[in-house]
């Protein structure tokens, strides 16, 4: 009954079926494992955050450049605050407002954005507190430059004059007269009148949309093996079914088809006993035959 398993049309099924499965499986699990490192990189950065406000605070050069080992690291950097800017449209906790943000130049030349704080409401110049003079020492979180779009960073533009949407270099260069550092800090302690502005871990290492992602992906492709497996009993189960009726005499034959056909185009014409036009059959003679 299984004999048709031999046939070629079924040696293309067996094939295509023993290369779907492992394959599923494959992608499945590489899916798996993209979401399982997504979750342990939230862990290590959750541990990182931990571990970076009791560390002490390294020169600024030697966190440089940042990533995600180095995000959340304490910084310490020397040097001038020069221009300021305010970053509107930042929450802490349910309440909006504004950073405000101010440029340290530092002995190299360049310039370290640094967030001294928030302030609640509208951006407003006249609001927020004027940078120290001289020559000062800040110590904060280094942080990752921004991208417009994400985390809450405003992707709009035509903002009044001293403000900015988005914290990093590429940002800031047509705002400054000098070359900004691709990173920032923000102040573990803020200048008066302000609320200190917590650090965020780097982008990629949270259960972000993207983790969850891999976990549907990772679903939908064991789902597929499961339906390849499903459709390959079906098939098999109805050709098995079909053989063995064939076996048994239970599908008609192709004779037997065409003889009914027949019939039932006589019946349809008038003419049940198989004569021409439908005229009684007549013997030798020309009578009608009895």
């Amino acid at each position: 009954m299984y004999r048709f398993l031999l046939t070629p049309r079924w040696w293309g099924i067996n094939v295509f079926v023993l290369l779907a499965i492992p394959f599923c499986v494959f992608m499945g699990s590489w899916q798996l494992s993209r979401f399982e490192a997504r979750v342990q990189d939230q862990r290590d950065a959750g541990e990182q955050a931990a571990a970076a406000r009791t560390d002490p605070a390294r020169p600024l050069r030697e966190l440089l450049p940042v990533d995600k080992n180095t995000s959340g690291k304490q910084a310490v950097a020397t040097g001038r605050y020069g221009k300021q800017l305010l970053v509107p449209g930042r929450e802490l906790g349910d309440r909006r407002g504004y950073y405000v943000l101010t440029l340290l130049r530092t002995d190299g030349g360049r310039a370290l954005p640094v967030v001294r704080g928030w302030l609640p409401g509208t951006a407003d110049p006249a609001k927020a507190p004027a940078a120290p003079a001289g020559e000062v020492t800040v110590t904060g979180a280094l942080q990752v430059s921004e991208s417009p779009g994400s985390d809450g960073v405003s992707a709009a533009g035509g903002l009044p004059d001293g403000q900015t949407g988005a914290i990093s270099s590429a940002s800031l260069v047509n705002l400054v007269p000098y070359k900004v550092y691709d990173a920032w800090i923000t102040l573990a302690k803020a200048d008066s009148g302000m609320t200190a502005v917590p650090a965020t871990t780097a982008q990629g290492t949270g259960l972000d949309l993207k983790a969850f992602q891999n976990l549907g992906y990772t679903g939908e492709w064991f789902v597929f093996a499961g339906f390849v497996v499903f459709m390959w009993f079906r098939l098999l189960r109805r050709e098995a079914e079909f053989a063995r009726d064939a076996e048994l005499g239970l599908i008609p034959s192709e004779e037997t088809d065409q003889d009914e056909e027949t019939d039932r185009d006589q019946e349809r014409n008038g003419n049940p006993d198989g004569s021409p036009d439908g005229d009684p059959v007549r013997d030798t003679a020309g009578a009608p035959a009895p």
